[in-house]
């Protein structure tokens, strides 16, 4: 695997954990103080990101 699609990768999966895991986190209130748009935010991202990456491996 060459280096560009070796970063996307890890740029993708740590973005899916980093939501993943605030979402988690905000729900058994642990970041309850925390606002619902930076949760949204990292839904969105990981969302395009997910479909930036299907389209640069389909070409």
């Amino acid at each position: 695997m060459n280096q560009p699609s070796n970063s996307r990768a890890t740029v993708y999966i740590v973005v899916l954990a980093m939501t993943a895991i605030v979402w988690i986190l905000r729900g058994i209130g642990l970041l309850a103080f925390l606002p619902g748009f930076v949760l949204w935010i990292l839904i969105f991202l990981s969302i395009i990101l997910t479909i930036v990456n299907g389209l640069i491996e389909v070409r």
